[in-house]
């Protein structure tokens, strides 16, 4: 069942490759392990640190917390995890918190814990061609956005862009726990034997869940997402 729910989310995301976990959390984690492999092996020690955005929210780990950019959810558990710089939601400060130890930016394309409040679609295009440009892997955590929530299966297809990485959760198993990463080409094989693991990720049930919610999620009813959409904003 996995293969088969690998092979489905790649062909309509457009990605390369999955990795199964239990949840968005350690989806997250992961595209952060990722980011970090995938600069040393090619740049090695000291290019490791992710870019996060004001009002974010990226799980409840120390490590997601950390990337979390709402002062809010730090009380009481520090220290956090090293490696983390915010910026406001504009390329100036994002360029602006840059520098020669970056790896990756770490976006949701709606920031849900923030107020609900989608970037801007000009600047998540700049942005990508800035990662681009750096070689920063853009990673989108879709854990909230994902799975059909915005009227295409990721929110990133409605933004011109193809991420680096994509991680996902809640929905995808119909409320059986189950979580992961989507990588591109360029990423598909970062993660070797033994470098990153999941002991319940991938499971034949939470996979055969996956795929029936992928077969629900069909043309028709992403239109009906659609439609009811734009009744809201029309209505607020």
């Amino acid at each position: 069942p996995y293969i088969r729910l690998a092979e489905s989310l790649c062909t309509r995301s457009g990605m390369a490759a999955a990795f199964f976990g239990n949840s968005g959390a350690e989806g997250n984690e992961g595209m952060i392990k990722l980011a970090r492999k995938y600069s040393w092996e090619k740049y090695g020690e000291g290019r490791g640190t992710v870019i996060t955005l004001d009002r974010s929210f990226h799980g409840r780990t120390i490590t997601t917390l950390a990337a979390t950019g709402q002062d809010v959810f730090h009380k009481y558990f520090f220290p956090f995890t090293e490696g983390f710089r915010r910026a406001a939601p504009d390329l100036d400060s994002i360029r602006q918190a840059a520098g020669h130890d970056v790896c990756a930016v770490l976006v949701e394309l709606v920031q849900g814990e923030g107020g609900v409040l989608p970037l801007e679609r000009g600047f998540v295009q700049d942005l990508a061609k800035l990662c681009s440009d750096r070689d920063w892997l853009l990673l989108v955590d879709e854990v909230q956005t994902g799975i059909g929530r915005t009227g295409t299966l990721f929110a990133f297809q409605q933004y011109g862009i193809q991420p680096d990485a994509v991680s996902f959760a809640k929905g995808i198993a119909g409320g059986l726990p189950m979580g992961g990463i989507l990588a591109s080409e360029r990423c598909r094989n970062v993660f070797t034997p033994g470098t990153h693991a999941t002991t319940f990720g991938g499971n034949p049930i939470c996979a055969a869940a996956a795929q029936v919610v992928l077969e629900i999620l069909d043309d028709s009813l992403l239109a009906e997402v659609t439609e009811k959409g734009a009744y809201i904003r029309e209505r607020i």
